[in-house]
């Protein structure tokens, strides 16, 4: 199936921007993936504060590797003293004394920018009409470089030529359209994101799309890559794809730093303008680190469920450790667990610690014990 370049009325003008890519298999694989995990998430039972924690832990990664991406210093750490910070309109020195970090002030500043863009990312969206406006785009920048640039610059196009390149190597990607093609680049790709047309293509693909598009086109002096992260997953969110707010695509990039702009580089190397570019192997690309991240958010949200469904069994919150959690996953699966079977389960471990994790979910009410010594036998409490 390929979606090709098309002129699309919106309402009564033609729209210039039409992105061209074909739907590959991977792309159908990475598609199925995320719907896959999306259900499980969705519909899994989650007790409140492991929820709450969940979320803020995506959050804080969110955060923490949207700047590391682009050359941040911090630790993860560090990150996380900033944010638990109560006042972030302090003064950055003072930050700094009162959280004891050493670092750049540029370093901590960055770190608190991007978490007020995803609290702004929380605010500015409109469900109803999911339309999306150079408004909202500029105030996403504006937050991102809050104190790093001249106040003029803020939510502003540049007036400059720049360059796209790795922070860290310096190695110059690709020389995005001249400055004075900015605003019309924007305002026609903007046209085709809130038609009607645009529409009927999956979420996930609008968010990869846009992803790009704001990349190639670069639009501010600084904080393109961010604002580009920013303004995907304002998408993702807005059209019911926000998945609880547990994930975190920045964490996967990082990660995968190379691989992620050399995918987008791949994209931009190709001659022409940047409606003829062809964006499918960035779409694989992208929905591949989604479906990823969401296969490691379900696992999580599975066992975290799992405690959900023990205190709704027991009438109380249950929590298990990662042993225990195999341990009622092989009891699930059997009638019953001998000492043997948890001795094979948690080879990484003494008997000694496996014999107290059992004693523990006897105590809990989670299992019941038949028989003595080497000999005994366990099996889930009804």
């Amino acid at each position: 199936m390929s979606v090709g370049r098309g002129k699309y009325l919106f309402p009564s003008e033609i729209i210039m921007y039409s992105p061209r890519f074909t739907i590959t298999q991977n792309i159908l694989k990475n598609i199925g993936a995320i719907e896959a995990a999306k259900a499980v998430i969705d519909a899994s039972p989650l007790i409140p504060l492991y929820e709450k924690q969940f979320r803020e832990d995506a959050r804080v990664k969110t955060i923490y590797f949207g700047t590391r991406i682009e050359g941040n210093d911090l630790s993860i750490e560090q990150a996380k003293k900033i944010l638990a910070f109560t006042d972030l309109k302090a003064d950055i020195a003072e930050i700094g004394e009162q959280t004891g970090i050493v670092a750049r002030e540029r370093d901590i500043q960055e770190v608190i920018n991007y978490r007020q863009t995803m609290d702004l990312i929380d605010q500015i969206g409109d469900r109803d009409t999911k339309t999306y406006t150079e408004t909202m785009l500029k105030k996403i920048h504006a937050a991102t470089i809050n104190n790093l640039v001249p106040p003029e610059e803020a939510g502003q196009y540049r007036q400059v030529q720049a360059v796209w390149g790795d922070q860290r190597t310096g190695k110059v990607y690709f020389r995005p359209p001249p400055a004075i093609e900015v605003s019309y680049l924007i305002k026609d790709f903007l046209d085709w994101l809130n038609a009607s047309t645009s529409r009927e293509i999956h979420t996930c693909l609008r968010a990869a799309i846009a992803h790009y598009v704001l990349v190639a086109i670069h639009p501010f002096t600084e904080a393109n890559g961010r604002s580009a992260r920013a303004f995907a997953t304002l998408i993702l969110y807005q059209e019911d794809y926000d998945i609880k707010k547990l994930f975190s695509l920045e964490e996967y990039f990082d990660k995968d730093i190379m691989g992620y702009f050399k995918a987008l580089a791949e994209v931009s190397e190709q001659k022409g303008p940047i409606e003829d570019r062809d964006l499918a192997s960035w779409l694989e690309y992208f929905t591949k680190a989604l479906a990823i991240e969401l296969d490691r958010v379900k696992d999580k949200v599975k066992k975290l469920s799992r405690d959900s469904h023990l205190k709704s069994k027991l009438g109380r919150q249950i929590v298990l450790s990662e042993r225990q959690v195999k341990l009622y996953e092989f009891l699930q699966e059997n009638q019953w667990l001998t000492m043997g079977d948890a001795a094979k389960i948690l080879s990484f471990v003494s008997t000694d610690t496996i014999l107290r994790d059992l004693r523990d979910l006897l105590k809990k009410g989670v299992v019941k014990k038949t028989g003595r010594t080497k000999g005994a036998k366990y099996t889930l409490k009804t």
